[in-house]
């Protein structure tokens, strides 16, 4: 009898121990996940923001809130990009002489071939080209995946949720907003549902979105991620 409850009790030793190991680890380990899967879903968001920028630029400073449209930019837009050789001096910018002066003179010589004005004006080695790169060279590095973009990581297929909200200033200026989010509940799905809740809990108190993110539909913050 003696030796069973040692036994006994001895299991109740190791069942303790594991348990206030677990106790100390548990949280650590999440922790240690969660940053991996963070810098993933962080890094993606980022690609995202680029490809809105150059979008913006090319459609009137409008965002697009469908991934489709996205991808297809990447994949098949070419960015202008301006090739320089020569800078103005200081007398000839004293002169009234401005970049695009001198690029309808050098034209103007091209057409004519008459080139003794753009001498006189020292601008025989000035020259500005634009020349058009695909988004994919110019912003993204070699072997980018434009159809990832889409997915968060760790999110089991799920997308992100992005959306765009056209407004007005008080100056009368439209302007366009976009926000692109991946809830925790999505990219840390398998990993401690206590900590997942618990976190919820931490961000509904703290009145910050449950996830990670960039923009925001109500206030303009130059697609800040929620994470800077």
């Amino acid at each position: 009898m003696k030796t069973v409850f040692n036994i006994a009790l001895g299991l109740c030793a190791v069942v303790l121990v594991y348990i206030c190991y677990a106790s100390i680890m548990g949280p650590i380990n999440f922790e240690k996940e969660k940053s991996v899967r963070d810098k993933a879903v962080i890094a993606r968001l980022m690609d995202i923001r680029k490809a809105q920028a150059e979008y913006r630029n090319l459609n009137n400073q409008q965002y697009t809130a469908n991934f489709d449209t996205l991808i297809e930019f990447v994949k098949t837009q070419k960015l202008p990009f301006i090739f320089k050789q020569g800078e103005l001096t200081d007398d000839q910018l004293e002169a009234g002489m401005t970049e695009k002066k001198a690029m309808r003179m050098i034209n103007k010589a091209k057409k004519t071939g008459n080139w003794s004005e753009v001498k006189k004006a020292g601008l025989e080695n000035f020259k500005r080209d634009t020349m058009w790169v695909a988004v994919l060279d110019t912003i993204f590095p070699k072997g980018f995946d434009a159809d990832s973009m889409r997915y968060i990581p760790f999110g089991n297929g799920k997308q992100f949720e992005m959306a765009i909200r056209n407004d007005t200033a008080k100056s009368g200026a439209p302007f366009c907003l976009l926000e692109v989010k991946a809830p925790y509940d999505t990219y840390l799905e398998g990993l401690d549902k206590q900590e997942i809740a618990n976190l919820k809990d931490l961000q509904e108190k703290m009145n910050k979105y449950s996830g990670l993110k960039i923009g925001d539909l109500e206030t303009a913050n130059n697609n800040a991620g929620n994470w800077e």
